[in-house]
């Protein structure tokens, strides 16, 4: 990947906006059965290996800082208790989403310094994403929550691969991956020269 490249992928709209993890992640899963809750934890453990970062049983503030929710409708969201205290503004995020018929949604949290405090991802289980294995499906919302990816990061096209009839990262992801996490870069940045600092360290 070129310098250009790799600022695309933190790009909204003229800004750049680069942040991974510092706190270790602590994961919940709702929505899914007990099968599908193991593959979805091992993608998350797989990912957050490949970046040199950290998992814990518990965050010391918020208990987990990495929930999935997984439903088959965006009405069922109105009735989960007290999920409007995690998620302020639930109802307009709803509405936004079924105007727009979308069968995903992210919300992420920071730190004073920038870095990801937590993440919230709800899935809709429409026929598109049904129709995908539960081992890509995992991999690929694991991927989209290791860093706080651009708007069109993956809009055209996903950050996986198939290699011998199983979902992989792509190559370049992986790697941009473990060049974001590198100890000596901060855990957030604002500007477009950051992504020649990624640069340098792609293949490390």
């Amino acid at each position: 990947m070129t310098p250009d490249q790799i600022e695309r992928y933190f790009k909204r709209g003229e800004d750049f906006a680069f942040a991974r993890w510092e706190r270790p992640i602590v994961p919940m899963v709702l929505g899914v059965e007990a099968e599908t809750l193991s593959v979805v934890k091992g993608a998350i453990e797989a990912i957050v290996a490949l970046a040199g970062h950290k998992m814990a049983e518990t965050d010391p503030e918020m208990g987990a800082n990495l929930y999935f929710f997984f439903l088959r409708s965006w009405a069922e969201l109105r009735d989960v208790p007290e999920l409007e205290g995690l998620v302020p503004g639930l109802a307009g995020i709803i509405e936004r989403c079924e105007t727009a018929n979308a069968n995903q949604y992210r919300l992420f949290r920071f730190e004073e310094n920038g870095a990801i405090r937590a993440a919230i991802v709800f899935i809709r289980m429409d026929r598109e994403l049904s129709s995908l294995p539960a081992d890509a499906l995992a991999l690929s919302q694991a991927t989209q929550v290791i860093l706080d990816w651009g708007e069109d990061a993956f809009r055209t096209r996903s950050p996986l691969a198939v290699a011998v009839g199983q979902a992989v990262l792509r190559p370049e992801v992986a790697d941009l991956i473990r060049a974001a996490y590198a100890p000596e870069l901060p855990a957030a940045a604002s500007d477009r020269s950051f992504a020649l600092r990624l640069f340098a360290r792609l293949g490390q």
